[in-house]
């Protein structure tokens, strides 16, 4: 079965969870990989469906070992295991990321996300931010798309969690158009010595 179709199937059964009405574009997958190579270490990668970005992922020189995928749906786990039978996949809810088979005492360097948190609600996009900012190492990047005009996590919400999101970039030409944010967490404020 093709992306096309499995996407489309996969959207008709369960819409809100897709929360796409096409795969991601070329130019949404260069995006959002853009910034990540060898070095950024273990990749998390949540919502991946038919896995475009993990293919970018390998692209940019991952290490298909290195990748866990967090992935709801069984049509799109079962077609990630075929294709990228070295990496870590799970059937699961990345809401519940805590309570999943994860490597014990891995940190990753950067998480992808292509869940569609504007049709989440704000207790699920907190467990999942909870899950993600736990398992991310210092200087960590979380990478989310979002067909939104804003950052698709609340300023409240990257404010209890002490991150700052700037935009990445936008892509035009994807359909529909997207932007992609890069979240962080904020260095912590250092002030100066008092001399007494």
């Amino acid at each position: 079965m093709s992306n096309t179709s499995l996407f489309l199937r996969t959207l008709l059964t369960n819409p809100r969870m897709v929360g796409a009405i096409a795969p991601s574009g070329s130019m949404l997958t260069n995006l959002i990989t853009s910034e990540i190579g060898p070095s950024a270490g273990p990749v998390l990668e949540l919502g991946p469906g038919t896995g475009v970005f993990t293919r970018a992922l390998l692209a940019r020189g991952i290490c298909e070992s290195d990748i866990t995928l967090i992935e709801s749906a069984d049509s799109f786990a079962s077609l990630l295991r075929q294709r990228f039978p070295d990496a870590r996949v799970i059937c699961a809810d990345a809401a519940r990321l805590g309570t999943h088979n994860l490597p014990d005492g891995v940190q990753f360097g950067c998480a992808i996300s292509g869940l569609p948190l504007l049709n989440m609600s704000p207790k699920t996009v907190i467990a999942i931010l909870t899950g993600v900012s736990s398992r991310l190492r210092d200087g960590g990047a979380l990478y989310q798309f979002t067909y939104g005009v804003h950052c698709p996590v609340p300023h409240r919400l990257l404010d209890r969690f002490g991150f700052k999101a700037t935009l990445h970039g936008r892509v035009l030409r994807n359909f529909p158009p997207a932007r992609v944010y890069k979240i962080v967490r904020r260095k912590p404020l250092h002030y100066p010595a008092v001399v007494v």
